[in-house]
């Protein structure tokens, strides 16, 4: 018995790491039992990341080791180790692409889970990954031991179709069954209720067809059966259920408490980037109703965030909450025996009161605001992170 683990075989000219996954468990030899596949997200501001940012691992029993090593080893030769070298420039992203680097490990006793609570927060190395018992490749290593080593406690499951290699275009997802499939209880992140739009389809070159999410095993299997016998749906060429971590939160620490030194918008964008007494916290507008609260702060407001903090020290906001904040309007005050708002005498001659003629000193009182959101935020649904945790689901807030 033991663990394989595999990443980094996808790049933005194509591949894809869970179907190369799905063809090596359906040719293992005949004693090896696999068990449930496991697909796990990682630090997304790491320099080597692929396309979709994920690592796959599974649980193998078996009565000859030294026989499933090598046909791994054949496997490897013949069918992966050829994806390596792989990379094409993103057309939305300035970000430097690098060539696909893929990598396979196997522990014949699971690693610490250590590795995978680093490498869902930091950037993790080759020489800081704990020695297998035998792998194959090269950077792609990280994420796959890091799967390896997930303890898998917190999870969803994503049911995942492949589209056949010939198809090309856009893919042909039948619209009312989706609508079915996403009003079934335990379905999650299928539609994005503001825009009545599908979120199961990838864009680009992946041989993804489509991918469901649930809340159990059962309902994103049950779900994808459906959505594929449509009558509207492209032929498939195989499926498969995948333990995740996505919608788990591991990635986010607990809030950080911070005050606001200045605010800076960009003029068209609208991104908001926020120095505090801690990190900078950076902002985009796709953030929705955090960029909103983001561009509204001013110097001396205090809020909570949670987010991850990048290679540059920003930290992205992906939670917030406003704390206490200071008055942004000012007003002269009322006189207390007529509460009629007092009128200026001219420079350095104080207040008077228009109705009984009480004089006063000079002076302005602050107006009672309301912040936009009075509890925490989140971004709409299509621009979370894989990871993101809604906040519905968590019953006492975050921390």
């Amino acid at each position: 018995m033991g663990w394989l683990g595999l990443d980094d075989t996808d790049s933005l000219a194509g591949g894809c790491t869970t179907k190369a996954f799905y063809d090596l468990l359906n040719h293992l030899p005949d004693d090896v039992v696999a068990g449930e596949p496991r697909l796990v997200r990682l630090w997304p501001f790491a320099r080597r990341r692929t396309r979709g940012n994920a690592a796959v691992s599974v649980e193998l029993t078996c009565t000859n080791e030294a026989a499933l090593m090598a046909h791994l080893d054949a496997w490897w030769d013949d069918r992966l180790s050829h994806l390596a070298g792989a990379v094409l420039a993103s057309s939305i992203s300035d970000r430097e692409q690098h060539p696909t680097s893929p990598g396979m490990v196997w522990f014949s006793t699971k690693p610490s889970e250590e590795l995978y609570w680093r490498a869902v927060k930091e950037e993790v190395r080759l020489n800081d990954l704990p020695e297998a018992t035998r792998h194959w490749g090269g950077h792609g290593r990280i994420g796959a031991t890091a799967a390896v080593a997930w303890p898998g406690r917190t999870c969803t499951w994503e049911a995942i179709a492949w589209r056949s290699e010939s198809a090309r275009g856009p893919r042909l997802i039948d619209s009312e069954a989706l609508l079915v499939v996403d009003a079934t209880e335990g379905v999650v992140f299928s539609r994005d209720p503001r825009k009545g739009t599908g979120l199961v389809a990838p864009r680009g070159l992946s041989p993804v067809l489509f991918g469901i999410r649930a809340t159990s095993n059962t309902v994103a299997a049950t779900a994808c059966d459906a959505l594929l016998a449509a009558e509207g749906t492209e032929p498939n060429v195989g499926q498969a259920v995948f333990r995740t971590n996505q919608a788990s939160g591991d990635h986010l620490d607990a809030p950080l408490r911070l005050c606001v030194e200045s605010v800076e918008i960009h003029p068209q964008r609208k991104h908001a980037r926020i120095q505090t007494d801690g990190p900078p916290i950076l902002s985009y507008v796709e953030g929705g109703p955090v960029n909103r609260l983001a561009r509204w702060l001013q110097p001396k407001d205090v809020v909570l965030v949670q987010g991850l903090i990048d290679d540059n020290g920003c930290l992205h906001a992906e939670r917030m909450m406003v704390e206490s904040w200071s008055s942004r309007v000012h007003e002269r005050p009322s006189c207390p025996a007529c509460n009629v708002k007092l009128k200026s005498m001219g420079s350095n001659q104080g207040l008077r009161c228009p109705s009984c003629k009480e004089r006063s000193e000079d002076r302005w009182v602050p107006v009672a605001c309301t912040p936009p959101f009075s509890s925490w935020v989140e971004p709409p649904i299509d621009a979370r992170r894989h990871l993101s945790r809604p906040l519905a689901w968590d019953e006492h807030g975050p921390g």
